[in-house]
């Protein structure tokens, strides 16, 4: 199931790190990227829980980043070329905006990874989320646009209700 959400995971970390850039080089640019795709990998995997779920955004498409854009003010500047007009295509704003809330709020961060844990996705896989739930000193000055709550809350304003929604107790969680 990873393999068929790693285009929109690749894309929409894409779009956030373009979008909130890293300062301090190709480090700080690896560390802000590490954060995003960890935070855009927990947020895709609430959005899409099942098998079913991963097919179907693969069949009809995530979206793109079109009222991203427009939100960040990213519309104005136009796209660069058709390549660049495709990778937006895979962006889902729903998740950018998951992603948004998750790297500006590190309880709502524990609480997302913790819902992912009981409800058996992540039973005995791997996986672990440090750079989003515990960043150190170099991830948080390579990421400081990134993890900004100012800079991020149009984007994380999107759709944090759902995400709230989806976060409840309950049958909900089981995935």
């Amino acid at each position: 199931m990873l393999a068929d959400l790693s285009p929109l995971i690749a894309a929409t970390t894409y779009w956030l790190t373009r979008a909130y850039p890293a300062s301090g080089g190709a480090v700080a640019a690896a560390l802000c990227e590490a954060q995003a795709r960890q935070a855009v990998t927990v947020a895709a995997w609430l959005r899409y829980p099942t098998a079913t779920d991963a097919a179907l955004v693969g069949i009809a498409g995530p979206g793109g980043s079109a009222r991203l854009d427009w939100v960040t003010g990213a519309d104005a500047a136009g796209y660069d070329s058709a390549d660049d007009h495709a990778w937006r295509t895979w962006v889902d704003e729903a998740v950018a905006s998951w992603a948004a809330c998750l790297l500006t709020d590190p309880e709502l961060a524990a609480r997302a990874v913790a819902a992912l844990t009981d409800g058996g996705r992540l039973a005995g896989a791997p996986v672990e989320f440090r750079r989003l739930l515990a960043p150190d000193d170099h991830d948080r000055g390579a990421a400081a646009l990134l993890r900004h709550p100012d800079l991020l809350a149009p984007v994380a304003a999107l759709h944090r209700a759902q995400l709230l929604e989806r976060l409840k107790p309950g049958p909900a969680l089981i995935a």
